[in-house]
């Protein structure tokens, strides 16, 4: 049995493992090393607005690099440090942030392979944390990588457990590719088994998480513990659901979603951000466009309104899908 870890223990080994095993791997970001005295034992080590990259400035003093407040120079200097060579985890601190450096990702990041003919890589990974759940209000609390995920040439990851982060996170800083790498706030202090070692996840793939025969609950990032949930609860109602975790956006693994459909017929997917132009709408329209004639009843999607994540904790309860909501959806197509 492997040994229970959390999300942010499994995303600073990744860091580690890829530090100590590639010397071109760089971390910088806002704090992530603290801003304080760099000889000796001194550094003061904030790791980040939550800490998660505490203790990596005294293991490589010359690779963890603090920034200016400025998320323009950030993923500016990340996509130029890339294109040098080297391989840098950028921190935007939340993805709420990406309206002020989109340039950089949107029009160079995301292009130069292809406009170079394939003769340059962009090996950038952008760490960054969205969705709602910790009372952050509207401006850091949005989930954004619906907008990341449409960008060609930009790949889009979001874990939803923490083995799954440590491993994705070390795809993602290997890949010759720029990954957002999404860290959702509902699973941020969630524990689970983490294997020893180094190891990846392959970007592109979903896991099947739990096996059904009635309905297909799909979801991503802190939707997958919802969708869980929501299994549990119905299968004491007799339902038995699959449930898959995307976990990758973009490459989207459309052939896992059209063979759970094709297993149950019935599919309700799952996402926490706003519903126009989202991931469920996307994961929807494949079932509808690609699997109609697997269909036996509508899919449904569970997603947040078409609003602004409020700041009143009620308020943001009732916001966000909850397993509550998960299951009367599937019992209106039964």
């Amino acid at each position: 049995m492997s040994p229970q870890k959390s999300f942010g223990m499994a995303v600073n080994e990744a860091l580690r493992i890829a530090m100590e095993t590639d010397p071109d791997v760089i971390l910088l970001g806002e704090d992530v090393a603290g801003g304080g005295s760099r000889e000796g034992d001194d550094i003061d080590e904030m790791g980040g607005v939550l800490g998660t990259t505490r203790g990596l400035v005294k293991a490589f003093p010359d690779r963890v690099l603090d920034t200016p407040i400025s998320e323009m120079g950030i993923i500016g200097t990340a996509v130029g440090a890339a294109l040098t060579g080297l391989r840098p985890v950028a921190e935007l601190m939340f993805m709420d942030f990406l309206g002020t450096c989109l340039d950089p990702l949107l029009n160079q990041a995301a292009k130069l392979r292809y406009m170079l003919g394939g003769k340059a890589r962009v090996p950038l990974t952008v760490r960054t944390v969205s969705g709602a759940g910790m009372g952050a209000a509207a401006q850091h609390s949005q989930s954004l990588y619906w907008m990341t995920a449409g960008i060609p040439g930009l790949v889009t990851v979001i874990p939803s457990n923490p083995a799954y982060a440590k491993g994705l996170l070390l795809a993602a800083i290997r890949s010759d590719d720029p990954v957002i790498f999404c860290e959702a706030k509902g699973v941020l202090g969630a524990m689970g088994e983490v294997p020893e070692g180094d190891y990846e996840v392959p970007i592109g793939e979903a896991a099947l998480v739990r096996e059904g025969s009635d309905v297909s609950l799909i979801g991503m990032g802190a939707m997958v513990p919802v969708c869980l949930a929501a299994a549990e609860q119905l299968a004491g109602e007799g339902v038995q659901a699959d449930v898959l975790d995307l976990r990758s956006l973009q490459p989207l693994d459309e052939s896992a979603i059209l063979a759970t459909l094709e297993k149950t017929g019935s599919v309700v997917v799952v996402d926490e951000a706003t519903p126009r132009s989202s991931v469920a709408s996307d994961v929807a329209a494949l079932c509808v466009d690609q699997g109609f004639d697997f269909l036996n009843t509508p899919v449904r999607r569970v997603t947040a309104p078409h609003s602004p994540v409020p700041f009143s904790k009620v308020l943001e309860d009732a916001y966000m899908p909850s397993a509550a909501r998960v299951v009367e959806t599937v019992r209106g197509l039964r």
